[in-house]
């Protein structure tokens, strides 16, 4: 294209206007120009994508968007305002709604049950903790005790913390909330007058605490201890004694179905369920609410029970099941 776009003068004696040649050649000329315009636009634009923005080796800025495609509010506001339509500068934008999480199924859900594992393995170290005595409403007895223990050695404390936490996840799946009174972390205890208060302030439907008897060779088999009717000072189990009695029941019957173990032969007259009222556990509560002495940990045939993982498990599936069945599941 050349640079000099001016026309040559008109010839003399022309009959047309000095002018409109030239016009003619110019608007010619400019819409030529106008038509290649865009063209050689895109063509740079296309470079700039491809090759980046040059030698800085930066990465090519995102293109404009197109005029014609912002919205009147977006085309009409001043540099530094705020578009119609569009977020104030600095409000933050909406975070999407977290969806609650589903409800429990199950036959327990929207219960709630207290799993009291019996003892601690720290007791054997505390001692002096262990032996204060506590007022359990008939009488003072001691805060804790350190449990019994296998002729091998394996504590009461570990059998009945490994059969909690199985009986806490059988009983999660059927929907149920499980609270433990105690975990493996702590030191000793609770005293027996804590392991009541939380099942109480829990407001539980069941509570069950877990143990293992050790009384001589020979004597073998489960049972489950009931809370007698008792009044006095901070205890009053008429509300409770009913309901913890069916509740023992369940048990009694689905433990010796799940792990084939008979009623004790020692004590229960071969029922399987026996009334005390010298336990502050069952004393000072105010839920439902049982022990289970699961075998004798002294008789080499039961320990032999107790020690064996698949038999703890089965254990726990007999309480779990009693549970499911006192509640209505």
């Amino acid at each position: 294209m050349r640079k000099d776009d001016s026309a040559p003068p008109p010839e003399s004696g022309s009959s047309v206007s000095p002018d409109r040649p030239w016009f003619t050649r110019r608007s010619t000329l400019v819409v030529g120009v106008a038509a290649l315009a865009p063209a050689a636009l895109a063509g740079w634009v296309l470079t700039q994508v491809l090759a980046g923005s040059g030698s800085d080796g930066q990465q090519p800025r995102p293109l404009p968007a197109s005029h014609s495609s912002l919205s009147p509010g977006q085309r009409d506001a001043k540099p530094g305002s705020t578009p119609s339509g569009s977020p104030a500068a600095g409000a933050s934008t909406p975070a999407t709604p977290v969806p609650a999480p589903a409800p429990a199924k199950g036959p327990l859900a929207g219960k709630t049950v207290v799993v009291d594992p019996g003892h601690n393995t720290g007791n054997f170290k505390h001692t002096d903790e262990i032996d204060q005595q506590v007022d359990i409403g008939t009488g003072h007895k001691e805060c804790d005790t350190t449990g019994t223990t296998t002729n091998s050695g394996y504590m009461e404390a570990e059998f009945t913390y490994d059969v909690s936490l199985r009986l806490r996840a059988a009983l999660e799946a059927q929907g149920a909330k499980v609270v433990l009174t105690h975990q493996q972390d702590r030191p000793w205890g609770p005293c027996i007058t804590e392991r009541a208060r939380i099942g109480n302030e829990a407001n539980a439907d069941a509570v069950v605490s877990v143990h293992a008897d050790g009384v001589s060779a020979g004597s073998r088999g489960f049972h489950v201890i009931l809370p007698a009717k008792v009044k006095g000072g901070a205890a009053d189990t008429s509300k409770i004694v009913g309901p913890s009695r069916e509740l023992g029941e369940r048990i009694a019957g689905n433990f010796a179905r799940t792990t084939g173990s008979a009623p004790a032969n020692y004590l229960g007259g071969g029922t399987g369920l026996v009334v005390r009222d010298d336990l502050g556990g069952l004393n000072l509560s105010t839920r439902p609410k049982v022990f289970i002495e699961c075998g004798n940990m002294r008789d080499a045939k039961d320990a032999a029970q107790l020690t064996s993982p698949e038999w703890r498990q089965k254990a726990a599936q007999g309480i779990a099941d009693g549970i499911v069945g006192f509640l209505g599941g």
